[in-house]
Parts: C-alpha cells; sequence; structure tokens
C-alpha cells in the first residue's frame, strides 16, 4: 500500500471503559490526509482534538493517556493498534467521555468498526521511515531492542516478576498478519495486582468479560484461551499501539522482553529523534535567520511549526540569564509547545543547590508564562513588550529537574483579553508531568 488510507464512511461502538468505568460512545470517522489519527472530546467544550503522537503522552501506568493542556484520553493504545494494524493512516476518533471502551479487552470489536467502515485510499504517498540503525533501552523489567529490518516484524517473551506464565510468539505485521493473530487477543492481569490497581483508581470498569485474570496456575476467563501464546500476543498489540505514535509506519525488528507501555512509549521517543537526527544535520548548514527586526510569519493554523531561539527573541524581550525557553516546536490554536534545555551551566545551579543541582519551580513557571507569552505576542502583535505575573493558581511541583534535563513545556491558553492572558501550562522530562500551573499575567505599555 503506497498510499495514505482513511475510512470510507463513519462507524459507531458504544460500551465501558475499562479503568474509568465510565460508560462512553465512541464513533469512528474518515479524516484528510497528512492529518493522522485525532481523539476528539465531543463532551467537553469546543470538542478538543488531541493528535496520536508520543510527544502528547502524559502517562503509561497500565495504559497510555494522551494529554493536550488539561484535556485527557486514557487507554488509546488498543484503538490505535487496530488503525495501525488495519493500515488507516487519517481518522478522527469521537469520544464523549476520558477513555475508548474496552469492549472484550482486545481489538475485536475495533475490526468490526472498521469492517463497517470500509476503507477509502488517498492520493498523498504514504511515508514509511525504514530504521536506519539500532536502538536498544532498558526501562525497569522491560528490555526492548529495534534492528532494521525490510518490514515489521516484532518478537516479544511476555512474563510476570516471578517468571510465571513466560510466553513467546515471533511474527512480521501485515494488514491480514493484524487481524488473524494478533487483534482477538485479550488484556490480561494478574489476581495479586487487583488490589493495588483498584486501590490506584484503575479498572472500574474491569470484568471477566473484558480481561483475563491470572491466578496462581489458574487461568480465570469466560470462554477458552484464543490463541496458545494470548498474553505474548496481547502484548504485541500493545506494542503496535504504542509504537503508531511515532505517527508514521516503520518497518524494523522490535524485540521486546517484558514490555509495558512505558518503554514502548520510549522506544516511539527514540524512533522520533533517530527520524529527526537528518533533519537536524540539514538545519545545521542552512543559511543563517533573517536579520533581527525582520518580522516572524504566523504559523498556518493546525499545523506544526518550529522557531528558533532568533525568533523567540524577536518576540520575547528576556534574556540571559532569564530566557527559559530554547524554541518553539508547535503551535495549533490555542496550544503551544516550547523546549527548554536545561544546563549544568545555568547560573541559578551555583546556589540550588551546590552539589544537588535542582531547578527551582518557580522557574519553572516563569518558563510556562514565557512559552504562554509568545503566542500571545503573536496575537496581539506587541513584539518585544515585558509580561507582568498577576496570579498563580493550582501550582503543583511533582518531580525535581535536573541538569541534563530537557524540560517540555505545553501550554493552552484559556483567556484572552487585550493585553491580559490567563494560560494552563504542564512541565514534563521524558513524558512525565513535573510541573503545572495556571498563570495570569498582562504586558506592560
Amino acid at each position: 500500500m503506497l498510499n495514505q488510507q482513511t475510512l470510507n464512511k463513519s462507524a459507531s461502538f458504544s460500551g465501558i471503559g475499562l479503568h474509568s468505568g465510565n460508560r462512553v460512545n465512541m464513533t469512528f470517522l474518515p479524516a484528510p490526509a497528512n492529518s493522522g489519527i485525532r481523539f476528539r472530546r465531543v463532551d467537553l467544550e469546543g470538542k478538543p482534538e488531541i493528535e496520536a503522537r508520543v510527544e502528547n503522552v502524559s502517562e503509561t501506568n497500565r495504559s497510555t493517556t494522551l494529554s493536550k493542556g488539561n484535556v485527557k484520553v486514557h487507554t488509546v493504545e488498543h484503538v490505535l493498534a487496530a488503525f495501525a494494524g488495519g493500515g488507516i493512516d487519517n481518522a478522527i476518533v469521537e469520544l464523549d467521555a476520558n477513555e475508548p471502551p474496552i469492549a472484550d479487552g482486545s481489538a475485536r470489536e475495533y475490526l468490526k468498526m472498521l469492517a463497517t467502515a470500509g476503507v477509502a485510499a488517498q492520493p498523498e504517498k504514504r511515508e514509511i521511515y525504514n530504521v536506519t540503525a539500532p536502538i536498544e533501552l532498558k526501562l525497569g523489567e522491560s528490555v526492548m531492542s529495534l534492528f532494521p529490518h525490510d518490514a515489521l516484524k516484532i518478537t516479544c517473551t511476555s512474563a510476570d516478576k516471578n517468571g510465571r506464565f513466560t510466553q513467546f510468539f515471533s511474527t512480521e505485521i501485515s494488514p491480514k498478519i493484524w487481524e488473524r493473530e494478533i487483534a482477538h487477543a485479550r488484556t490480561f492481569c494478574f489476581y495479586e495486582e487487583i488490589e493495588y490497581l483498584i486501590k490506584n483508581g484503575l479498572i472500574k470498569g474491569g470484568s471477566l468479560e473484558n480481561a483475563v485474570v491470572i491466578r496462581e496456575d489458574a487461568v480465570l476467563t469466560t470462554e477458552p484461551m484464543r490463541y496458545p501464546e494470548e498474553f505474548a500476543r496481547h502484548k504485541i498489540l500493545d506494542i503496535i499501539g504504542d509504537l503508531s505514535l511515532v505517527g508514521r509506519p516503520i518497518t524494523g525488528h522490535i524485540i521486546a522482553v517484558k514490555p509495558s507501555h512505558a518503554a514502548n512509549c520510549e522506544l516511539a521517543r527514540q524512533v522520533v529523534a533517530q527520524m529527526q537526527k537528518p533533519l537536524r544535520a540539514v538545519q545545521t548548514f542552512t543559511p543563517p535567520p533573517a536579520a533581527a527586526g525582520a518580522p516572524v510569519a504566523a504559523p498556518a493554523a493546525g499545523a506544526d511549526f518550529v522557531m528558533d531561539i532568533d525568533e523567540i527573541m524577536r518576540l520575547l524581550p528576556h534574556r540571559y540569564p532569564f530566557l527559559f525557553v530554547d524554541r518553539v516546536t508547535k503551535i495549533d490554536g490555542n496550544f503551544i509547545t516550547g523546549v527548554k534545555n536545561v544546563s549544568m551551566n545555568e547560573e541559578f545551579f551555583l546556589g540550588h543547590f551546590p552539589g544537588h543541582p535542582i531547578m527551582p519551580g518557580v522557574l519553572q513557571l516563569e518558563a510556562i508564562a514565557q512559552v504562554a507569552g509568545i503566542l500571545l505576542l503573536k496575537r496581539v502583535d506587541r513584539a518585544g513588550a515585558p509580561a507582568y505575573f498577576m496570579a498563580a493558581e493550582d501550582v503543583k511541583w511533582r518531580k525535581p529537574v535536573r541538569p541534563g534535563d530537557v524540560l517540555v513545556i505545553e501550554v493552552e491558553l484559556l483567556k484572552q483579553r487585550g493585553k491580559l492572558g490567563k494560560a494552563k501550562g504542564i512541565c514534563k522530562v521524558a513524558g512525565e508531568i513535573v510541573s503545572e500551573a495556571t498563570v495570569t499575567f498582562m504586558f506592560a505599555d
């Protein structure tokens, strides 16, 4: 299949969310070429959308959660696996709750939805990324390796920490193999995990109708096992879904031992980093940016947009050592994403603290305000205007930020009235939230 594909028409399904326990209605809709997979929360004002991209992953505890600002969609991996396995490049998933229906714990119902909707070819070419060099990572008990290969192949070993129910399965992935060998494998958990999951607000909608439970040497299920290696195959299903967050199909041989959503998503991040290396090399040898004072072009609505440090400094009045955003990676409507590379050379590390360097939380607040200011300054055409903090609400610092960390600052502009702005910001390191706040600020005359 050389061209991109979407759905021919819509298809719907209703059920219960596995972790939330909420009743949810879900509809698959066709989408334009090059738009990818998007989740749309029709139960929220403005029907906000979240792109299925690894930079939007916010949680990986027992499932994969996507976030944009304060909008979240939990447990997206099975739906994403259905699209990726079936060769669907572009689609919209409408939900009236915060999680897709779990159905029977596999992708079987989603296959039926795709069969109902049908497939429509699009004229734009599909861009497949061929892995060029090995990638290896270890995260907790998970060990993941990815090697160049002429197709997508996944080899998986699944087991609990005591080595029980160790299973192995290996296969290349094509739409036919996906549908026959992987898609019907159900999610599972060990009996002793259930108390922990319940205490942590998970599996509120869980039952033997939508999961297999392992208790000692017994397998509790409402029907016979669907495959001899159903657990390993379901882990492959999760890998396919999480790896689709790269944003395009890939070829390579994945070897996974005790995979997890956290490890799957970290592998996706490293694939994206490998994809971007040639682009960064090209940018190194491009002509220098326009002279200071040149106008900064406004981004197209909904487009990925990169703003380098020269463009940022034409908008913001801040300078060393108080400029806390190095580049802007995306502007999409009221959403903006900035990046701060935290170096040991930061002046604040001299006193905060000697021998134990930690980025001050208030400077993370400042980074949120600066990223929000970039978006607002572009809108009100007030490049170089200083901004005054007026309020900070719902401030939370969750984890320390240390030298070598890459601080990703995601901001949603909540209100704008003239020179006044209010924004919700989240700072992340390696996909985990380290701080968050709602800030109000005003530009000076």
